[in-house]
């Protein structure tokens, strides 16, 4: 049995190592961050940017990465600038953290769409102007929201000194809209090793509000690939007075139609399973059996479920199926001349099980017409992937998805093409996040590459947080 003034001892010693350990903790921990600080300083960041005109074409995009240097040298936060054509620069730069795990990348990418000066009658298209609630501007929703959340992720961490078990990267990358070459693919092709991660953080999802209530949040974990093909016919030029069985333009004509009648085979994955699976979880009884029975492996159940998709729910049917859109039709320059050659290009989006091998016979047997030529209009140049369902990153994101926003997460198949298909090629686990952005804003004409743009404020500070909680769910030293 131990002396009392030797328990004594003993206890003051553990007394004292317990607060030697709290104080110890306290030295390590976090200051708390100034949230309303935060939105100050993103609401300037991001109004600067939208002033700065990035349309692709041209791009320019080097005049944002100008910006973003300025940002960072202030902040004394080292970078590297990578750029194969001088006007379209991207820039990277690095938190380190102790290499226990290895990197996470966040990317935005600081191009923006085109415009017609003549649809932004109230808010000039690179105004950045703040009323009612919504800051407007290309870009606003794609994809200078990411780009400033990623900033800020990145100067937060630096003024926090926070202690991090993986480096957090970040790509302000030029050329997403449609020019790889000098963004996404151009990093990968020659700079890869500065931008190597596990994982990656892009656009392409978030929450959706109707009527002002969070419904869902949709996250990109695979998307299908853009190829467009080029259908031609050809035969002898003649007079329009007389009619000829050979006319080119009533060959082109029947062969689209024939295309647009196509439905080509309805593909499941893992990303699309889950998705409907959870959507008729929350879904209305007659719903929710739409989507259990597009999912049925009997085409007799299946295919009523797909056709009612492509009729009222077409975004759904696009999950589920290659798709071919005719959107340009090129024949004739006189209305009383048969021409020689007519040509229809479809944009394709591919499903990403889909055989491209094998691809442009079928739609030449679709067709059954030797007069009319089938071809890819351009190689691949997002080639399809997808990212994992059962990843630590992916389970960050469902907990703050459900923290910020009160929903559960929809692992989604993007219909759209972005960056992520060249990050994933390289092995990442690339998953698309954004703001929450209102259901109703589509058919009032706002949304990405719509004839305008905006987001609301407070979303937009919303996403800053969420982002910087998912990274700090992952990368926090443990």
């Amino acid at each position: 049995m131990a002396l009392p003034g030797v328990r004594r001892r003993m206890k003051r010693i553990l007394t004292l190592t317990f607060l030697a350990a709290a104080i110890a903790r306290t030295a390590q921990a976090q200051p708390p961050i100034d949230w309303k600080a935060v939105e100050a300083e993103t609401l300037q960041h991001f109004q600067a940017l939208v002033r700065i005109d990035t349309s692709n074409p041209p791009g320019n995009e080097t005049r944002a990465v100008e910006y973003v240097k300025q940002v960072l040298d202030k902040e004394g936060i080292p970078y590297q600038v990578f750029a194969g054509d001088a006007s379209r620069a991207n820039l990277v730069t690095r938190i380190k953290g102790n290499g226990k795990k290895k990197p996470i990348l966040v990317m935005g990418h600081t191009d923006v769409v085109t415009i017609d000066p003549k649809k932004w009658v109230d808010h000039g298209p690179f105004s950045a102007d703040l009323a009612g609630g919504y800051i407007y501007g290309r870009g606003t929703v794609d994809d200078k929201d990411n780009l400033v959340a990623s900033l800020m992720l990145v100067l937060m961490l630096k003024r926090s000194n926070a202690a991090l078990d993986r480096d957090v990267i970040f790509l302000a990358e030029s050329g997403e809209e449609g020019s790889p070459e000098v963004g996404a693919q151009y990093m990968i092709e020659n700079h890869f090793d500065a931008i190597d991660a596990e994982y990656c953080l892009a656009e392409g999802g978030g929450a959706g509000r109707l009527a002002g209530k969070y419904t869902r949040a949709n996250i990109s974990t695979t998307e299908k690939e853009p190829r467009a093909v080029e259908i031609i016919a050809r035969g002898p030029a003649g007079h329009g007075s007389v009619p000829r069985q050979s006319n080119v333009v009533a060959h082109l004509t029947r062969s689209v139609a024939k295309i647009v009648d196509w439905t080509p085979q309805l593909r499941i994955n893992e990303t699309t399973g889950s998705y409907f699976r959870k959507l008729a979880a929350t879904a209305s009884p007659q719903a929710a059996k739409r989507y259990r029975d597009v999912l049925s492996p009997d085409p007799k159940v299946s295919k009523p479920a797909a056709d009612w998709m492509l009729e009222n729910e077409p975004e759904h049917w696009s999950m589920l199926h290659t798709s071919l859109v005719p959107t340009i039709l090129t024949a004739g320059y006189r209305y009383n001349v048969i021409p020689s050659e007519a040509k229809a290009t479809l944009d394709v989006r591919l499903h990403p099980d889909e055989d491209q091998s094998k691809f442009l016979d079928q739609i030449r047997a679709v067709i059954n017409d030797p007069s009319v030529e089938v071809r890819w209009a351009r190689d691949r140049y997002r080639p399809a992937g997808a990212s994992r369902l059962n990843t630590e990153l992916f389970s960050a994101i469902e907990a703050e998805t459900k923290k910020h926003y009160g929903v559960d997460v929809l692992p989604t198949m993007s219909t759209g093409a972005s960056d992520k298909a060249q990050i994933r090629s390289k092995g990442v686990q690339c998953y698309g996040i954004g703001p929450a952005l209102d259901y109703e804003d589509g058919a009032k004409g706002y949304g990405a590459h719509s004839d305008q743009e905006r987001i609301l404020e407070a979303e937009l500070y919303r996403f800053v947080r969420f982002q910087y909680d998912v990274v700090m769910d992952v990368a926090r030293a443990k």
